[in-house]
């Protein structure tokens, strides 16, 4: 199982909410931003799970693709976010 996934299971944050959240996340990020501090996670496994991401970026796809969405949505909302030149 993916790490990030692991964690918020263990953390008890529904099956629900952990696809709401990678569904934002793939549509709007700043959205999902949001939503990860609703869901009361501890900062220090908060700090892992950013480690986790910052040191392995691929985490975020295999966990998008194990909940069986859409990661090209994915890069579409960071090419949103980029400041256009």
């Amino acid at each position: 199982m993916n790490p990030i996934l692991q964690t918020l299971k263990e953390l008890n944050i529904s099956e629900e909410k952990i696809r709401e959240l990678f569904k934002a996340l793939t549509e709007n990020p700043m959205m999902a931003m949001g939503l990860i501090s609703q869901l009361g996670i501890p900062p220090e496994k908060l700090q892992l799970i950013m480690s986790t991401v910052l040191s392995s970026p691929s985490i975020i796809k295999e966990a998008v693709e194990e909940l069986g969405l859409d990661f090209d949505a994915v890069e579409k909302a960071k090419e949103a976010l980029r400041p256009k030149e």
